[in-house]
């Protein structure tokens, strides 16, 4: 039985039609750019977060670095974030003219390690970038409480989290603003690259909309210099069409988390992800630990299961980043994580059936393996 880490055929079958008859009317209106559905979209999401404003951007890491740029962020101020994550996360950062700060996660959530925090701010420090890695918020109030004292931002890295919950507040909707990814493979994905701010500051959003557009607010009159970083009309209508059954689809992936769990529990050569109580996950990704990971992987590949690493190398360790000068051994639970974690497939479609068969070949390969 092959079963692939993702298969976003399932889900665009069972939404095609209507997505290509609102494609229709957007062709035969020429309106690619902008719009009504843009304009509905930032709407429609901002009510599914549980803010004020959403302004649609071109990608998840155009969204960081525009809020960062509307913060007002100067060359050398320094902002907090991790190092298990995309790269998106940090270079949106240093490109907004900013100084990264690595913080190391906690072993159990894979979120930054609110205690790792204090230490790592100086009088340079402008703000705090916490992930909501694989589909789980970070823990938002120790997080704020530190920021509060120091008198800093927090923006919430969201690329991952699209409608995951923090006792009871969406993600996005907590930090003085959040960003989104509708990459393909999201849980709400675009047909290409898309993202989105989503913050109650209006003043923000406001920047934000100049900056998306080279710094326009009336067509040609450019209060700054901005840059082109539209969600276009194409893609807003797909996400407006998707955003009615995220809901349904994040169920099916608490479910799918669910049979995971079930079927690997006791196999202690697994170690399990764990949802934080008072989070509510939505799996993004089903991230175990095994040794011998790479091994791990191969193995499955060879059964026709497909599965993913998120991330091999954390991002201290990266060559683009070899002038931090940061040495191996910096972060050791991020580290550990980069040589251990292994992405199992999820999505919502997935059946029972072929988790149980995932689950089946993943304990005899890793026994296999420890013997």
């Amino acid at each position: 039985m092959e079963v692939p880490f993702i298969d976003l055929n399932i889900q665009n079958r069972a939404i095609k039609k209507e997505i290509f008859r609102l494609w229709e009317e957007i062709f035969d209106s020429a309106g690619f750019v902008g719009g009504e559905h843009v304009i509905k979209f930032e709407a429609e999401f901002a009510m599914a977060c549980g803010v004020e404003y959403c302004v649609s951007v071109n990608s998840g890491t155009d969204a960081l670095r525009f809020i960062f740029l509307a913060q007002g962020l100067r060359p050398g101020d320094e902002v907090i974030t991790v190092p298990n994550t995309f790269i998106g996360t940090s270079e949106a950062i240093s490109q907004a003219g900013g100084k990264i700060v690595f913080v190391d996660v906690d072993p159990v959530t894979y979120t930054m390690n609110p205690e790792k925090i204090q230490s790592a701010i100086t009088s340079r420090t402008r703000g705090i970038v916490p992930v909501h890695i694989f589909g789980q918020t970070a823990d938002m109030d120790a997080i704020l409480a530190v920021s509060e004292k120091y008198g800093l931002w927090v923006v919430e890295d969201a690329c991952q989290a699209h409608l995951a919950e923090y006792k009871g507040r969406k993600a996005g909707s907590i930090g003085i603003a959040g960003a989104f990814s509708f990459y393909p493979a999201k849980n709400l994905g675009a047909c290409g690259e898309a993202g989105a701010v989503t913050t109650d500051d209006a003043k923000l959003a406001e920047t934000v909309r100049m900056l998306r557009n080279h710094g326009e607010k009336v067509k040609y009159r450019h209060q700054i210099e901005g840059y082109n970083g539209r969600c276009d009309a194409l893609q807003a209508a797909v996400l407006r069409v998707k955003l009615r059954y995220i809901s349904s689809w994040n169920n099916s992936r608490r479910e799918n988390a669910a049979h995971y769990v079930r079927f690997l529990n006791g196999a202690g050569e697994v170690i399990l992800p764990r949802a934080a109580e008072e989070h509510r996950h939505v799996y993004h990704l089903f991230v175990v630990q095994v040794s011998e990971r790479d091994e791990v992987a191969r193995a499955l590949l060879r059964v026709g299961i497909g599965t993913a690493i998120h991330y091999p190398t954390p991002l201290h360790l990266q060559k683009a980043y070899a002038h931090m000068s940061i040495p191996p051994g910096s972060f050791p639970v991020t580290e550990s994580c980069a040589e251990r974690f292994l992405s199992l497939p999820m999505f919502p479609e997935l059946t029972e059936e072929k988790i149980a068969h995932v689950c089946r070949e993943l304990i005899a390969v890793v026994k296999n393996l420890s013997k």
